[in-house]
């Protein structure tokens, strides 16, 4: 069942809309059902330029993270959470 609604475009968008139609040989309600689709396909998902971002940062930190035997990652990991288990200081925090 279709829905009639009524909104408005600015010139340029109705203009784009118009030529989307006219190549595609489509309906224009049809370009903004698909177009509404895809956008909505697309919500929470990274667009090209944050993705870029997020890869070179990668790229760049991967490779400072230090080698070493995954015993010993493990053994410092477990440690912290020891630590943090007992939670608190043991020494007073010096003030200024």
């Amino acid at each position: 069942m279709a829905v009639k609604m009524t909104f408005s475009l600015d010139e340029e968008t109705a203009a784009r809309l118009r030529h989307a139609a006219e190549t595609l040989l489509k309906p224009k309600s049809e370009i903004v059902r698909e177009a509404i689709h895809d956008y909505s396909e697309r919500i929470g998902k990274l667009g090209e330029a944050e993705r870029q971002r997020m890869l070179q940062a990668f790229d760049r930190l991967v490779p400072a993270i230090p080698e070493g035997p995954v015993a010993a990652t493990d053994a410092e990991l477990e440690q912290l959470r020891r630590t943090r288990r007992r939670g608190g200081r043991r020494s007073p925090v010096e003030r200024d």
